[in-house]
Parts: structure tokens; C-alpha cells; sequence
């Protein structure tokens, strides 16, 4: 199971991988991607950052302070290094059960442009294999819970099938999706050539 640094590494390398950013801008954009529900601090964030500085993921540019407005604490640039590139590419091709966990495929998949087909595909399938398990389970226990609870526990699970049913489905599509831009095109039927048009005739036709 992914750890949530391992998972804030991965998304501070694919963001970098874009353009460099300072703190606050990567505070900002790994909330967007995280979702209001993971709220990351600073507190949590520079840790994860000095520990990708001493792996070498990452560099710091202080000079890109020069010239701006004179403040107490100069903002620090942060920059993919070609290690850190190399780490980046080498956790978005892992495919295994890390890639589709809960905290880890959304992440993995804001990335996917950057994923070559047969991985997104290998991912994608993982993931749905995934919920489609848990929806199982989940429906076998249903009948048998609900006489048990009460109306809002009942309906507060009732909710929870129907969004992984709803996810189950947004997956399903997207593989289809790709599976349709993989699958190779019939060739059109070539033009017949001049010299196959007309047979030329022999001496007795």
C-alpha cells in the first residue's frame, strides 16, 4: 500500500515534470489535485521536499529571487532534476496493485498523457478489477445488513455502492476509449493501377 509521502512524491515529480514551481504554487496545485478531503500543510509538503532534495529528485534555484521585490525570506524555485526525471518516468510505468489503490490512481491518472497506452490500459483494467470486487462484496453483505440498520446507515451505504458503481462505469468507458485508438485500422481497398484497368489484348484477341 502506497504510504501518503510516496504518494505526494509522485505528484511534486509529475508537477515539476511541467515547469518549475516554488512552494506555494506546488502547495496550491497538489491541493487541487489531491482533493478538499487531503488538505496537505506546509508542514507536510517542505519534509517531502527535502527528503526528494537529498535523493537528488529535485534542485532548489535561489537565484530566480534576483530582482524581484525585496522580502524577508526569498521564495525558492524548486526544479525536476534528469534523476528525478528518470524516477518520475519509473513510478508512472509501475503497474501492480501500489498504481489503482485509493490514494494512488488519481494521482497516477492526472499524469496518464504522459503514460504510454498499454500501461494506462493495464492500470485502468487493474483499477476496475479493484471496485469490481469490492462491489461484490459489498452486495453479497448488503440484503443481509440492512435489516440491521437503521434508515440513514442504510442509505449512507446504499450511497457508497452507487458512486463505486458510477466509477465502475466512468472506467469501463475510458477503457473502451482506448482500446478503440489502439485497435489498428482496415486498410481502404488500393485504387486498381492503370495497367491492371485495361488487360492489354494478344494478337489473336
Amino acid at each position: 500500500m502506497a504510504r501518503r509521502g510516496e504518494t505526494i512524491e509522485l505528484a511534486v515529480l509529475g508537477l515539476l515534470h511541467e515547469s518549475p514551481m516554488h512552494g506555494y504554487e506546488l502547495r496550491k496545485r497538489l491541493n487541487l489535485m489531491l482533493g478538499w478531503g487531503r488538505l496537505l500543510s506546509y508542514g507536510s509538503l517542505y519534509p517531502t521536499l527535502k527528503k526528494m532534495l537529498r535523493a537528488s529528485w529535485i534542485t532548489e534555484d535561489r537565484s530566480a529571487t534576483q530582482g524581484a521585490i525585496t522580502s524577508r525570506r526569498p521564495r525558492i524555485v524548486y526544479r525536476l532534476t534528469e534523476t528525478g526525471e528518470r524516477q518520475f518516468v519509473a513510478l508512472m510505468s509501475e503497474v501492480g496493485p501500489t498504481a489503482w489503490e485509493d490514494g494512488n490512481f488519481d494521482i497516477r491518472f492526472a499524469f496518464f498523457g504522459r503514460t504510454d497506452m498499454e500501461i494506462r490500459l493495464r492500470v485502468l483494467e487493474g483499477r476496475r478489477t479493484r471496485l469490481q470486487e469490492r462491489l461484490e462484496k459489498v452486495q453479497s453483505q448488503l440484503s443481509l445488513t440492512q435489516k440491521e440498520m437503521d434508515q440513514y446507515a442504510a442509505e449512507l451505504q446504499r450511497h457508497g455502492v452507487e458512486s463505486v458503481e458510477r466509477e465502475v462505469r466512468w472506467l469501463s468507458d475510458l477503457i473502451n476509449a482506448e482500446r478503440s485508438q489502439q485497435a489498428p485500422t482496415a486498410p481502404e481497398p488500393a485504387e486498381p493501377s492503370a495497367t491492371t484497368k485495361t488487360r492489354p489484348q494478344g494478337r489473336n484477341g
